[in-house]
């Protein structure tokens, strides 16, 4: 079986900056899940969870069919992290759910810390291995050295959850796939691919016309092929490609777009990995728009969604914003009613079990589409 789950957000229910709206939807097929863990395989492992997004975190406690285990994070007065473990971990394999990044008023750092020192407490516990699960991978854009005295703090991450104990790594959709050789061999990395779920959520859209697949700069071409790829092979036959070329007049600052294909009368999909004040995602929907596009609609792996990004989002022209859950979405989404959220919570789910029962990841790489 293949399976997805998504939730739309509503202005008309209370939403706190964790939790997810109430009100889900399951998508008519299923991707990569197969099942609940084993109860024979539970009493070697145990689950746990940080303060960066502990919805996410009992989302998947619930499809592995496995209790998060008793565990207290919080912090002492003057803001340092404050960790205890309330349950034996000796001998177990513990998986801590623990995206690097933001939430209400816990920074970025904040959430790096507590995953360092969940790791470190483990790894002084004599758990057997120790899996940090990081669906949000902060510091990822600064991945290499684009001028001088400058950190490649992707790699310095790395170095930080190694050091403290970890034995593997699963992520999503890492900003540069080179991220996981920043690890060395002894602590092997898992990225999962969350545009295949995304393909899926558009491949069930009865009312597409014409679709076409864009990238919105020249390094996300292979990620939007992929997902053109698996729209095709669930049946949405002839789906198009477009990019758009990205020319700055400074780092922040972009000078022009221009469009590199058809989208005349189409419905176009963008595509990418991170969205964050959302002012590329939205220039990118008008210059589709001035070509003559149908629609625009968005899949976004991780939905930062900082600063303006509510406002320029509600005023843009984009019909539907996808973004998964490997980050809270914040407060402010909720008066926007274009934004859907994807739950990846059964693929993390189905993952982890593998891991437990170690059986191959094949099929969670590739679903067979290929």
């Amino acid at each position: 079986k293949e399976f997805c789950i998504c939730s739309r957000l509503r202005a008309t229910r209370p939403f706190a900056l964790t939790a997810m709206p109430s009100k889900e939807v399951v998508t008519k097929t299923f991707q990569v899940y197969t099942g609940t863990l084993a109860e024979d395989h539970q009493h070697k492992a145990a689950l746990f969870a940080g303060n960066s997004n502990p919805e996410l975190a009992r989302d998947v406690s619930k499809f592995l069919g496995m209790p998060l285990s008793d565990c207290q994070v919080g912090a002492f007065a003057d803001g340092e992290v404050n960790i205890k473990v309330n349950e034996t971990v000796r001998a177990k394999d513990c998986y801590i759910i623990q995206p690097v990044c933001r939430n209400g008023n816990k920074s970025v750092n904040d959430s790096l810390m507590e995953l360092l020192l969940l790791i470190s407490t483990m790894r002084r516990a004599s758990a057997h291995q120790i899996i940090a699960v990081i669906p949000y991978y902060g510091y990822a854009r600064q991945d290499r050295k684009m001028a001088s005295r400058v950190p490649i703090s992707a790699a310095d991450v790395a170095m930080m959850i190694t050091s403290v104990g970890a034995d593997r790594t699963i992520c999503v959709d890492l900003h540069c796939g080179q991220i996981q050789g920043f690890f060395p061999p002894s602590v092997p990395v898992d990225n999962l691919n969350a545009g295949r779920i995304g393909a899926l959520y558009f491949a069930e859209k009865t009312d597409l016309v014409k679709p076409v697949v864009v990238s919105p700069d020249a390094g996300g071409v292979a990620r939007a092929k992929e997902f053109r790829r698996v729209m095709e092979a669930k049946g949405i036959t002839g789906t198009g490609l477009a990019m758009i070329i990205k020319q700055r007049a400074a780092a922040s600052t972009i000078e022009r777009m221009d469009l590199v294909g058809s989208v005349d009368g189409a419905d176009c999909i963008i595509v990418d990995d991170i969205v964050d004040t959302a002012g590329t995602l939205c220039q990118a929907a008008a210059q589709l728009k001035k070509h003559g596009c149908r629609r625009v609609m968005a899949f976004i792996t991780h939905g930062l969604l900082n600063g303006p990004a509510a406002d320029r989002i509600k005023e843009s022209v984009i019909d539907e914003l996808v973004v998964s859950n490997t980050v809270p979405i914040p407060a402010a989404f909720e008066e926007i009613h274009n934004v859907t959220v994807l739950s990846l919570a059964p693929l993390i789910a189905e993952t982890i079990r593998r891991n437990i029962t170690h059986e191959s990841l094949a099929s969670v790489f590739d679903d067979g589409t290929a």
